[in-house]
């Protein structure tokens, strides 16, 4: 499936997160988790939400941090709400697989998107986050917690869309090659295949 029709999916999937149905809640405890590595004395920086979606639900928690947000997404609806909902963060329509931002970033994280993008550009995509990790940097995002690569489409939602993962033992390999480590793994959903990994870069 090419990104833009994950981008058109979106656009029409847009409303979902505006129709007070979406659980707000969603993701919360596993960005209070992952900015707790960050440490009691962090300094100020930049987090970025790849993917970011419409939903402002954790920007609080990035402020309190004392963290200047950025978005991407690669949806225009999502785009469009996201910076009418908090006009202060800087929101970039952009393919975050050829977006080259100009910073690095004390907090990235990838909640429920990146799983959309295509199989044989995840290893490069999760290299490139990592990345763009400041020493001390933390990564969280969210996969399907197989024991092997895999690949499919859903239309549960109603448009088809394209999900993907490197697997467990890929993520972990990832993780290391891209001079990380890992410090949290979790089936948060369980019994659904949905995984919480939070890496940081070596202070």
């Amino acid at each position: 499936m090419q990104h833009s029709a994950i981008a058109s999916a979106y656009d029409t999937l847009a409303p979902i997160w505006q129709d007070g149905h979406f659980n707000e809640s969603d993701g919360i405890n596993q960005h209070k988790r992952a900015l707790g590595f960050l440490g009691p004395h962090s300094t100020p920086g930049a987090a970025l939400n790849v993917g970011c979606g419409c939903s402002t639900r954790f920007n609080a928690l990035l402020r309190d941090c004392g963290l200047e947000i950025e978005g991407v997404d690669i949806s225009d609806r999502m785009v469009t709400l996201a910076r009418e909902a908090d006009p202060a963060v800087q929101v970039h329509r952009a393919d975050i697989c050829t977006w080259q931002p100009h910073r690095t970033y004390r907090f990235i994280t990838a909640w429920d998107s990146i799983w959309h993008v295509q199989l044989a550009e995840q290893r490069a995509l999760m290299l490139k986050l990592m990345g763009l990790l400041e020493p001390g940097g933390v990564l969280l995002f969210s996969a399907g917690g197989l024991d092997r690569p895999s690949e499919h489409t859903d239309s549960a939602m109603g448009p088809t869309v394209y999900y993907s993962t490197l697997g467990i033992p890929g993520l972990l390999q990832v993780i290391q090659e891209a001079g990380c480590a890992l410090r949290h793994l979790e089936f948060d959903q369980w019994p659904q295949s949905h995984l919480a990994v939070i890496a940081q870069r070596g202070a």
